[in-house]
């Protein structure tokens, strides 16, 4: 039995995880504990990266190391073995225990952004002029510092589109790319909703396209920055812009692009890959519609995964043209 001193966040777990996972060390022969104060920082895992598992894992993994389950870090290492030996598919299996425990961990913040100390997250609701227009909320957006993502990142990401815009795009958060020039939807995953945006025949200067948060998160890992998910917090504290948003445009369509804005926008209960192309009722529009995020595309692996998710996105935006 091997016992496991790990830090408090997703990065550390995943870290030791990938140590564990690359000496073959199964589940049951790990003891996770929360590290003492003082503790040595993990060893590097340069040369145990290469296991793939789907992005999914990582965006409901970084949530759930938020929760305060001291076993959160053994349920997610067990289902990191099981991803790789077992079932990439695991996931989406609703009906297996283990994924129900990751899906309610992954949702407690967001169904309690209360539970969040006031002093991490301040919120937006103070730089929000009343009654603005977009173009004043976009420039009110430049001085936001409702969390502490405003820190790092090189400035804040606002949407863009006409405030006449039928339909409103709203992905995750500002990748690299649009983080250093300043507009969301600028970079590789840009290039695919435009290319899929082109072939549907949609004008992409007739939408409106923002993201759920309005600063890049990311961890720096030698001279790359790597995107990382936002925390409930985060979410919850950048909500007024995007409240804002779309309370001045008021949009006919709602389309969501990914599994973060999806659980944002429509519910933490919302499963992507199984409720995809559905239209729900939201706050925001009656007719609100999720998709696959376009840089799922770019992870697929080989060309025909690719193409499938691809095609999954087209047919999701031909849905809302028709809407």
């Amino acid at each position: 039995m091997r016992t496991v001193d790990v830090g408090p966040t997703f990065e550390a777990w995943q870290t030791l995880a990938r140590v564990l996972l690359h000496e073959a060390v199964p589940p049951a022969e790990v003891t996770w504990r929360e590290a003492p104060p003082g503790a040595a920082a993990p060893p590097p895992a340069s040369a145990t990266e290469g296991a793939r598992v789907p992005r999914q894992f990582l965006d409901l993994a970084r949530q759930a190391a938020a929760a305060a389950d001291p076993a959160r870090w053994a349920l997610l290492y067990e289902i990191l073995w099981r991803l790789v030996h077992e079932r990439r598919d695991l996931l989406a299996d609703s009906s297996d225990p283990q994924v129900r425990r990751l899906n309610a961990l992954a949702a407690t913040l967001l169904e309690s952004p209360s539970a969040a100390p006031a002093a991490e997250a301040p919120g937006a609701g103070a730089f929000i002029p009343p009654n603005a227009t977009l173009d004043e909320l976009r420039a009110a957006s430049v001085r936001c510092q409702g969390c502490d993502l405003f820190r790092h990142a090189t400035q804040t990401v606002f949407g863009r589109g006409p405030a006449t815009a039928r339909i409103v795009l709203v992905g995750e958060q500002p990748g690299d790319q649009e983080d250093r020039k300043g507009a969301p939807f600028v970079g590789p995953a840009g290039e695919v909703l435009d290319r899929a945006l082109v072939e549907v025949g949609l004008d992409r200067q007739h939408v409106y396209v923002t993201n759920a948060v309005k600063h890049f998160k990311f961890t720096e890992r030698g001279k790359r920055r790597i995107h990382e998910t936002p925390r409930a917090p985060e979410i919850t504290a950048c909500r007024p812009w995007l409240e804002a948003e779309l309370e001045v445009i008021r949009p006919q369509v709602l389309g969501v692009l990914g599994a973060t804005a999806a659980r944002v926008i429509i519910g933490p209960e919302f499963r992507l890959l199984r409720q995809h192309g559905q239209f729900f009722s939201t706050r925001w529009s009656p007719k609100t519609i999720a998709t696959i995020h376009p840089s799922a595309v770019l992870r697929g692996e080989g060309d025909a995964e690719q193409a499938r998710l691809y095609a999954m996105l087209c047919d999701d935006l031909r849905l809302m043209i028709a809407a």
